[in-house]
């Protein structure tokens, strides 16, 4: 789903209660404010990412071995 705010392409979950597609923000629906199941969302490990190589750049290592803020490539002699 297209963010309607920053045009993004969103993961989405439809809300048990109101039955709405919406973007997944947060753990209650946008929509009619039932709290959503985030049971199944998987946890985040902050442990396991990379930081850009770049010492001004605040960003990660994508899959790709890119960073997803300056696209500069990752590397580890820096």
């Amino acid at each position: 789903m297209i963010c309607e705010k920053c045009g993004i392409d969103s993961e989405t979950i439809k809300c048990p209660n109101c039955n709405n597609e919406i973007i997944k923000l947060g753990p209650y629906c946008y929509k009619c404010g039932h709290k959503l199941d985030m049971e199944t969302e998987e946890a985040l490990d902050l442990s396991a990412r990379i930081l850009c190589s770049d010492g001004s750049c605040i960003g990660v290592i994508n899959e790709q071995g890119f960073c997803k803020v300056c696209g500069k490539p990752y590397s580890s002699e820096e």
